[in-house]
């Protein structure tokens, strides 16, 4: 066949099957191993962090919404103050993912870096 004959058929590899969820995966002759490192203990404490911070975020949607549909005062109020705890218990989580991180890769801590740890953690108390 030649390249510029429009009868010409391209070649096309055979589709692959795509694995299904649950489905094990199978290794191909020329696959090499891969070794899965275990989350870390920053990656895990991130994780839940950010659904802290994405479930206040909802929360505050429904305050604005409250607000500008005139709900009472006492409500909004409320909302609005298990908003700011929620947001205040995402601050300590990351700080406290902070310390187990230090702890965990065994580094020498410093003064200056308590220092800093605790002014984080006395501006959310």
């Amino acid at each position: 066949m030649n390249d510029l004959d429009p009868q010409a058929t391209p070649h096309v590899d055979a589709p692959r099957a795509l694995p299904t969820a649950g489905a094990e995966p199978t290794a191909s002759p020329r696959a090499e191993p891969v070794a899965v490192a275990a989350p870390t203990v920053q990656a895990v404490d991130m994780s839940a962090v950010v659904n802290r911070v994405k479930r206040a975020q909802g929360q505050l949607g429904g305050v604005l919404r409250m607000i500008e549909e005139g709900r009472d005062l006492e409500a909004v109020v409320h909302q609005l103050k298990a908003v700011s705890r929620a947001l205040d218990r995402a601050g300590f989580a990351l700080i406290a993912a902070e310390l187990r991180q230090t702890v965990v890769d065994g580094a020498d801590v410093g003064e200056p870096e308590l220092a800093k740890l605790e002014k984080f953690f006395l501006s959310l108390a």
